[in-house]
């Protein structure tokens, strides 16, 4: 079995998560933000590809809580490009990274799984992550490429997104769902489950139609959430 997976993030009216040159943008109303806080610190892990860590440095922890009570990071970063001083690594909560099998690449982290030769094995990481390290839910927050090898694989539960108030523009800017052509053939559908108003912005709920089994299918974070039958300015849902 493997843990429950929630997919969070952020995009502009226009779908793009970052600048063309992959610059962090603000998308999220402060409202928005606030509630990833919270969201945060409901899972057992928080989730990001090496390409977030390189470009944004976050630190993935929660405010008020230490390394004891601070959710695991998880970083996926196949050829070892994570730098020392990363604040993914620093003492405020535990790290996992993760790897290609013929990467000897070692940082001063909590565990180092290898798994997989030419793209990591994610089935493999989610099933060490439940089972050895105990991890029942893991909230992944990008970037576009590890959101879409997510969703590749089948293994996406629970899936929102704040659309914020802005236009970024470009043909060349990453989208929530990154990579090469389509994730799956004719796409993969999505039951929107709520709407909810944050600020200049709009978060959505979906769940895909289609999920492989998790070890928390009835995680504790049940949205229940009512579509309002118009949004200000009058316009429907």
């Amino acid at each position: 079995m493997r843990p429950f997976i929630h997919v969070n993030c952020a995009m502009s009216a226009d779908g793009k998560i970052a600048g063309e040159d992959r610059s962090q943008v603000r998308i999220s109303s402060e409202e928005d933000k606030a509630r990833v806080k919270t969201l945060r610190s409901k899972y057992d892990a928080i989730l990001v590809g090496v390409g977030t860590v390189v470009a944004d440095d976050p630190h993935l922890t929660v405010k008020g809580c230490d390394y004891d009570t601070n959710p695991i990071r998880v970083v996926l970063d196949p050829h070892g490009r994570t730098p020392d001083d990363a604040q993914v690594l620093d003492d405020r909560a535990p790290t996992v990274m993760v790897t290609l099998e013929g990467c000897d690449r070692e940082w001063d982290c909590e565990e180092t799984i290898r798994a997989g030769k030419d793209e990591i094995d994610l089935a493999k990481v989610m099933e060490t992550l439940a089972e050895d390290i105990g991890i029942e839910g893991i909230l992944v927050e990008g970037g576009g490429f590890t959101i879409s090898t997510f969703f590749k694989a089948g293994m996406v539960d629970r899936y929102t997104v704040f659309v914020g108030g802005l236009v970024i523009g470009g043909s060349g800017s990453p989208t929530p769902c990154d990579g090469d052509g389509w994730v799956s053939e004719g796409g993969i559908g999505l039951e929107l489950r709520g709407c909810e108003v944050l600020g200049n912005g709009a978060l959505l709920t979906f769940e895909p139609r289609r999920r492989s089994p998790s070890r928390r299918l009835q995680h504790e974070l049940v949205i229940v959430a009512v579509l309002p039958e118009r949004l200000p300015g009058g316009h429907l849902v």
